[in-house]
């Protein structure tokens, strides 16, 4: 099967046009490094089907970080078993001409077979532009198409054009190149070029082109090759003859890379005016004037703290209903279940271990959903970009820039693609300290912690939805900056190193694709549940039978006279959890968790959120379930928790306790999926076992410094 490529700096809507010409999903975004790996699918050609890739965004081929070799060595084929494509669409934003040529300009060096997708039609037109494109297609020396991805259009001729240069590569391959045509740079290029490995140009290239090719790439390592870089797929003695050749030179690296850049931007602004007509531009764009507010250091932070806490006030007022409805009706499924099953094993295991468990987090599924909406809208408008340029400021207290944040915002909705969004930074010292500071963000599987003890704290009724708003979106605020302070504290200690400045595309302003939103809501919430259900559905069975067995034994009940009444239920089930596995398990872990205002029933849903933090809320739903009496199945898992008592008939989840309980899980590291992303990423478990040792001290610490300075100041 053809394998053809796709190619594009970020916030072209490269991944979009992949979506639209796969009919595959992918995540939308308006800021570097979305798509952090290359994703594949089918594409449909006529008759048959090609293989298309979709390549990391990258504003150039000159690599030094993971993320942008793994651009060049797909569309080079440098390794020994992936050759190169056998054609390359690259997509430039018409609306950005002049700056995404130069990628383009890049790839055609490579002696692949290309085509140019002009995207962004639609923007070209709202603005009174015009490309010509058969003169750009005459320029560049390959097939250009005008398309938008977003509406649509011009998908046909592109697939058509295509078609066209798989069945003829050479209609793709100029046989040209834009390197400044410096004697002592070539020869030395020739000579390096003898150096590379053999896979790396080998193949079959137009008449002159495998010269092109191999000065192509010879130039490419001569620029990215350095005592810094962290390139995979270099030798020790490719290295060697790098160093040996740039000494021979005479000239600083830096002086070579600039030397070639100003060379192929002079070849694109000697032609831009040739294929580019443009009405003159206002005065000020929106853009321009939005930016104006949203980036004001003094206006642009407390916009942002604004609308975030409107994003979170809206989590409790707008989904509370469906919040409802959804508790309702597993609530009505356990008293059907509890009215068909007979008492016993069969029916604690189906309504207080399945529908408890399973059910006491699906509930929370409207909330999250809501919030990938929100965060979505933020990231397709625009907005989010405008975030990690305000942010710049603050992350440079740590030794990072703004672009470390955007992997942050992303611990919003998970840490385990945040911690992969760190491949998008340049040095791994950036890439070690963001990825121990990513797990602090709230991700959304806190949310549901979150909103059962705020819902235990401030019950309906008693305050608004805003007061419920408001703490919910304080536990965020704190996670955002308990994490910049640990950024800080690290990047000073034990992760030291220069500050980088921020490069930063700030795209312009655009309505979201909705149609492409709504999916990418409706994919993340499915693998919420996909996920999550999984683990809970394992966590749910193991802790049922923890909490069911042993059977409790007669002879150990308390006894009974005559005269007195006989143990009540919940007596006699509160004897049996409390003589249970997952009891005496508790018991023990108590006495670390008792500073910390938390029983031992707290305690056993803390062991098993360490699986997942989301087991949490079905531990809970278990612990209490099985407490309470049968005629109790409906009572919603919010409302039993405001009711538990002490044995000295104190309430058990105080708003101190439960304050605390949030303190705890917004900074401990419960998520073994997160670990082992992170094993992943930096290659040993050094680094995991450092990240899960010091958050969860740093959980234990702050929890217990909120519980007893809030008992000395009087909070009961």
């Amino acid at each position: 099967m053809a394998r053809v490529a796709l190619a594009g700096n970020p916030n072209t809507g490269k991944t979009a046009l992949f979506n639209r010409l796969t009919g595959q999903r992918g995540q939308v975004g308006n800021y570097a490094g979305v798509t952090v790996e290359r994703r594949e699918a089918d594409l449909v050609l006529g008759e048959g089907a090609v293989r298309l890739i979709d390549v990391p965004g990258t504003y150039s081929l000159s690599a030094r970080s993971p993320d942008e070799e793994i651009a060049m060595r797909t569309l080079a084929g440098l390794d020994a078993d992936d050759a190169p494509p056998d054609a390359v669409v690259v997509v430039v934003d018409g609306t950005q001409l002049e700056r995404n040529l130069y990628l383009a300009l890049q790839v055609i060096e490579l002696d692949v077979p290309v085509i140019v997708a002009v995207n962004m039609a639609d923007s070209l037109t709202s603005q009174g532009a015009v490309v010509n494109t058969e003169q750009l297609s005459a320029e560049l020396g390959v097939a250009v198409v005008l398309v938008s991805a977003l509406r649509g259009t011009g998908i046909d001729r592109l697939r058509t054009e295509l078609e066209v240069v798989l069945q003829d590569p050479s209609r793709g391959r100029p046989g040209w190149r834009a390197v400044p045509s410096d004697p002592a740079l070539l020869a030395q290029l020739d000579r390096l070029g003898e150096q590379l490995p053999a896979a790396w140009t080998e193949g079959d290239h137009e008449p002159g082109g495998g010269e092109n090719r191999r000065r192509a790439l010879a130039l490419w390592a001569l620029l990215s090759i350095d005592e810094d870089d962290e390139l995979l797929s270099v030798t020790q003695a490719l290295r060697t003859e790098v160093r040996t050749v740039g000494a021979s030179l005479g000239r600083d690296p830096g002086e070579i890379d600039q030397t070639v850049i100003e060379a192929r931007y002079g070849w694109i602004e000697e032609r831009m005016p040739r294929f580019l007509t443009t009405k003159d531009k206002p005065a000020r764009s929106l853009t321009g004037r939005l930016d104006a507010v949203l980036l004001s250091p003094w206006i642009g932070f407390p916009l942002f703290l604004l609308a975030m806490t409107i994003v979170f006030e809206s989590l409790f007022a707008w989904s509370d209903p469906a919040i409802g409805a959804i508790e309702d009706l597993f609530g009505w499924f356990g008293t059907q279940v509890a009215a068909i099953v007979p008492d016993g094993l069969v029916q604690s295991f189906l309504v207080d271990g399945l529908l408890a468990g399973v059910g006491g987090v699906l509930v929370f599924v409207p909330q999250i959903a809501l919030l990938f909406l929100l965060v979505g809208l933020m990231e397709q408008s625009g907005y989010m970009a405008r975030v990690a340029y305000l942010m710049d400021r603050v992350m440079r207290l740590a030794g990072l820039n703004g672009r470390a944040f955007v992997p942050m915002l992303s611990g919003f909705a998970c840490a385990i693609p945040a911690v992969m969004a760190t491949r998008t930074m340049e040095r791994q010292r950036d890439r070690i300290l963001t990825m121990m500071v990513v797990p602090l963000m709230s991700c959304s599987a806190r949310l549901p912690v979150y909103t059962l003890l705020i819902a235990a704290m401030v019950p309906v009724g008693g305050e608004s939805n805003w007061s419920r708003g408001k703490l919910l979106a304080g536990m965020y605020v704190f996670s955002t900056l308990t994490a910049i302070a640990c950024a800080t504290v690290l990047g000073k200690t034990l992760l030291r190193g220069p500050k980088v400045p921020l490069l930063l595309e700030l795209p312009p302003y655009r309505l979201p694709n909705f149609r492409s939103l709504f999916t990418t809501v409706f994919e993340r919430s499915m693998q919420f549940v996909r996920g999550a259900g999984g683990i809970i559905l394992v966590c749910t069975v193991i802790l049922w039978f923890l909490l069911s067995f042993p059977r409790q034994d007669p002879a150990n009940l308390p006894p009974s006279e005559p005269e007195t009444e006989l143990v009540s239920t919940s007596e006699l089930a509160s004897n049996a959890l409390h003589n249970s596995y997952a009891g005496r398990l508790g018991q023990a872990f108590e006495p670390a968790i008792e500073p910390l205002g938390f029983d031992w029933k707290i305690g056993i849903g803390l062991i098993g959120a360490f699986a997942a933090r989301e087991v949490f809320v079905s531990t809970m739903a278990v612990v209490y379930g099985l407490e309470d009496d049968e005629d109790e199945h409906s009572v919603r898992l919010r409302e039993r928790l405001a009711a538990q008592t002490r044995p000295d008939g104190t309430a058990t989840f105080t708003p101190l306790v439960c304050f605390s309980l949030m303190v705890f899980f917004a900074l401990a590291c419960q998520c073994m999926s997160t670990l082992a992303a992170v094993q992943r990423e930096t290659g040993g478990w050094r680094w995991p076992t450092f990240l899960f040792a010091y958050m969860t001290a740093l959980a234990w610490l702050a929890s217990f410094a909120v519980y007893q300075g809030g008992k000395l100041l009087g909070f009961a």
